[in-house]
């Protein structure tokens, strides 16, 4: 065996996965409406520790069998890259908590995370762009959590995150969070 396939070994090793929690999905889904849940299962990567280089992956399954908000785009649009970005972050956080996966959550239960889900998280930068025009019916996505940082009571997290469909789409986004009120 070659060298190099030793250390892409040790790699996988020293890595962990959690495979989708549909209970924790569906609670997490939960404040949303019906036809807008569009998260269909999520597997959670950890990779290190974010804020020492490391990352915290989530790798995602979407469905939107019909926009929430308009007619029929015949695409995915930025809309849906929003809502299908806060369905991610929203469950790598929660599974983060639930399995303290990330130093920054380590101080956090459950209860912490229900109560700052909604009103305690969020985006203050906000990029995205389309390489190419995808379909909404099935399509998949990642989100990353590259870097968190406490200071002064807010948390502060760099992700960054993209979407491929079968048929060659693809786009993809940076997106800066800050949580106030975190427990430290």
């Amino acid at each position: 065996m070659l060298k190099i396939d030793n250390l892409a070994q040790d790699s996988v090793a020293l890595n962990k996965i959690y495979v989708n929690d549909e209970i924790l999905l569906a609670e997490v889904l939960k404040p949303y409406k019906t036809h807008c849940k569009y998260l269909k299962s999520a597997e959670v990567i950890q990779e290190g520790e974010p804020q020492n280089g490391g990352r915290v992956i989530g790798k995602c399954e979407f469905e939107i069998p019909e926009s929430c908000y308009i007619d029929d785009t015949g695409h995915f649009n930025s809309v849906e890259f929003n809502i299908c970005y806060n369905q991610m972050m929203y469950y790598v956080i929660a599974k983060s908590v639930k399995e303290k996966l990330m130093a920054s959550f380590q101080a956090w239960t459950m209860s912490d995370y229900w109560a700052k889900q909604l009103p305690d998280i969020y985006i203050v930068n906000f990029e995205s762009s389309f390489r190419r025009a995808m379909q909404a019916r099935q399509f998949w996505g990642e989100i990353e959590f590259i870097n968190t940082r406490i200071k002064f009571g807010f948390m502060y997290i760099v992700t960054k995150c993209r979407y491929w469909d079968d048929q060659g789409g693809n786009c993809s986004g940076n997106v800066k969070l800050t949580i106030i009120n975190s427990p430290v």
